[in-house]
């Protein structure tokens, strides 16, 4: 027998024994009949006075768990069938997989290096202040979901199937925690080889994975996808292409453009990355700034609203850390991530506001363009602020708040270096004052946020694509190019790599589906 039960137990109760127990007086039966529980849902709830656990059950009574497997069924490559897959980030390699699972086989490229080699590249941004423009945060083997720490939350749920994609991580590694918690997370010190395991499963099942592998040109013959050509010389051939290159890939944009190949401009955000001592904001969500062993570091999401447009929190870390991810030297961009335990001393977040079309009207010459060239800007002002470094402009916020620039700063996460320099001076206007708004508002929302021991970093600048790749809505094809597939963050249709793994899964289909309707017809 089966129930399905919720209970709120304390954190120092929350492991299997107690909630055993918990589960037991709640069904009102003897502790000795539940052979098994199942968290199928966590979460916490700070409201209160102390925060609890909020569970969500599964009891197996009188009976065994039937055991779980999540690992995907793959069958027989079908000869001739196979794609093309441009980018080994979440996307890619869910593409991927779901090929393999429709007896397609995968054939990956990907411009930057696998996981082991691709570590030595980051290491010199934050050492030495080099830049390469193929390997770097963003670019290599498992996208930049690699190393920016693995949340898989999304709204996205309309999109695709949300279990399928953690059940498909947990078949390679990650832990089953991930299918219960309401804001799942893996770590970065534990996603780089789940995304190895998914590489050698693809090789080993019939698929390929090529690193150093760089799109540099499309082979198209009456608006059909023929090929493409990588690393400038050398062309693959083929009649399916899955475009999953990442929103940072701004080649890849800019050869889109030169071939006449349609691209619209798309509202993004941007921002900076502001850095909290981790025990402020525990003391603001649990009302204490020592948590104990029993609960997580807090984080937040914010959101508000003024009369011009809204203002978000993005990428929340708890015990995180500030990273460079700029792609290309002569430019300086922030991101954040934390490790698995989420231990360091610092919560860090984006904090951004929507740039729209008619923000970055001074590009219009641009054309679709334009908002790429609006980020460009804006980082090299920053990396031309701070030094021509790979440090970046630093503010404090309450300093920020004030106008004036500051004359030391905290400590911060961000390895390369902060620089003090007032931000005004390199973001643009209406950036500053509707995050001086939603600072405001965000301290009313959590006393104590606005603080001079938070340090501002500029510029949070990559949220999303600028622009989009647009695809028909019925065969996910390019609206141009039959046989190309515009994918995920790169293409604009998905952020975050929940949503872009199920935009890769989603292709296959629609390549599925259409060869089939094909056939059919």
């Amino acid at each position: 027998m089966q129930k399905e039960i919720e209970i709120t137990i304390p954190p120092h109760k929350n492991d299997m024994e107690n909630i055993k127990r918990f589960s037991a007086s709640t069904l009102k039966i003897n502790i000795d009949r539940i052979k098994t529980v199942r968290i199928v849902k966590r979460s916490i709830d700070a409201r209160r006075s102390k925060a609890v656990y909020r569970l969500k059950l599964l009891v197996f009574v009188d009976e065994k768990a039937p055991k779980n497997d999540f690992s995907p069924e793959f069958i027989p490559l079908k000869k001739g069938e196979e794609v093309i897959i441009v980018g080994a980030g979440p996307a890619g390699l869910f593409a991927g997989i779901k090929a393999l699972e429709e007896g397609i086989k995968p054939i990956i490229i990907d411009r930057g290096k696998d996981v082991k080699e691709r570590r030595r590249d980051l290491a010199a941004i934050n050492k030495e202040h080099i830049v390469n423009p193929e390997s770097n945060y963003c670019f290599g083997e498992g996208g930049a979901g690699t190393y920016s720490d693995g949340k898989l939350y999304t709204r996205s749920k309309k999109r695709g199937d949300v279990r399928k994609v953690l059940e498909t991580l947990v078949a390679f590694g990650a832990d089953t925690d991930i299918l219960a918690d309401a804001h799942p997370h893996i770590g970065t010190n534990k996603l780089p080889q789940i995304i190895v395991t998914m590489r050698e499963a693809i090789i080993a099942n019939g698929g390929e994975v090529h690193f150093n592998t760089k799109l540099t040109d499309f082979v198209i013959e009456d608006n059909q996808i023929k090929g493409i050509v990588v690393n400038g010389d050398k062309t693959m051939n083929a009649n399916r292409v899955i475009l999953a290159t990442g929103h940072s890939a701004r080649d890849i944009y800019y050869l889109l453009d030169k071939k006449n190949i349609a691209i619209e401009f798309k509202s993004f955000a941007m921002g900076v990355r502001v850095e909290h001592p981790q025990s402020l904001i525990d003391s603001i969500q649990y009302k204490t700034a020592d948590r104990g062993e029993f609960l997580p570091p807090s984080s937040y999401s914010l959101v508000c609203k003024t009369k011009e447009r809204g203002i978000f929190s993005f990428c929340m870390c708890p015990g995180g850390i500030v990273a460079p991810c700029a792609t290309s030297p002569g430019e300086v961009v922030t991101n954040g991530w934390s490790p698995s335990k989420r231990n360091n001393p610092y919560a860090n977040s984006g904090i951004v506001t929507e740039v729209r079309e008619s923000d970055v009207s001074d590009y219009s010459h641009a054309g679709a363009l334009k908002g790429l060239k609006f980020q460009e800007k804006v980082e090299k002002k920053c990396w031309e602020a701070a030094g021509k470094t790979q440090a970046v402009p630093a503010q404090r916020l309450v300093d920020f708040m004030q106008d004036r620039k500051s004359i030391d700063l905290p400590d911060s996460s961000y390895i390369p270096g902060i620089v003090s320099v007032e931000l005004k001076t390199v973001l643009p206007d209406f950036i500053i004052r509707n995050l001086k708004k939603a600072f405001l508002e965000f301290d009313r929302k959590m006393k104590g946020f606005m603080t001079n021991d938070a340090v501002l970093h500029a510029p949070e600048s990559r949220t999303s694509s600028p622009l989009r790749i647009p695809r028909d809505r019925e065969t996910f094809e390019h609206i141009e190019i039959k046989g190309l597939y515009p994918c995920a963050e790169g293409a604009g249709y998905a952020g975050g790599i929940v949503s872009a793994a199920m935009d890769g899964q989603k292709c296959v289909e629609k390549i599925v589906e259409f060869k089939t309707n094909t056939k059919k017809a």
